[in-house]
């Protein structure tokens, strides 16, 4: 005799179960996505690494400064403010608080050579313009500012 097997005896899910499951599982993971926000986190790390970019450069110009007893790096003027990098044009800049005027970048990549490896580039910069500024001031405070930063804040370090 053939046995035969009742609907309620079956094991498994309906395709409705199934289906509420994942409209679930869909509702929590973008819920998560919006409230981690990825854009700024991948924002706040590139400031991060700006930030320390910036430490770097101004640490590698005072090393300079110590190691030759006083005098800066001769093509870092007094007042002036300008882009670090090795292109002659295109490095005027006027963004998060840099006010960069001079159109030649400035190459300080012979002088700190033996400090830095490179001279650090924005995410967004490159070696030819490093969006990177850095100025002198009378009294011998050097600034180093990050003219591309993402954040509300100006990122910037003086000695």
């Amino acid at each position: 005799m053939k046995k035969t097997t009742s609907p309620s005896n079956r094991s498994g899910f309906t395709l409705v179960e199934l289906l509420l499951v994942i409209g679930i599982i869909a509702t929590l993971a973008v819920v998560v996505f919006v409230a981690l926000d990825p854009a700024k986190r991948f924002a706040d790390a590139r400031d991060a690494r700006r930030n320390s970019d910036v430490e770097t450069i101004l640490s590698a110009v005072h090393q300079y400064v110590i190691d030759n007893k006083g005098p800066f790096p001769p093509t870092l003027a007094s007042g002036a403010e300008q882009v670090l990098g090795t292109t002659t044009g295109g490095c005027t800049n006027y963004s998060k608080g840099c006010n960069a005027q001079i159109d030649a970048c400035l190459d300080l990549s012979f002088y700190l050579s033996k400090y830095l490896k490179t001279i650090p580039a924005d995410p967004n910069g490159s070696s030819l313009n490093t969006l990177y500024s850095i100025s002198r001031d009378d009294n011998g405070i050097v600034t180093v500012k990050a003219c591309g930063a993402e954040g509300d804040a100006d990122i910037s370090a003086s000695r």
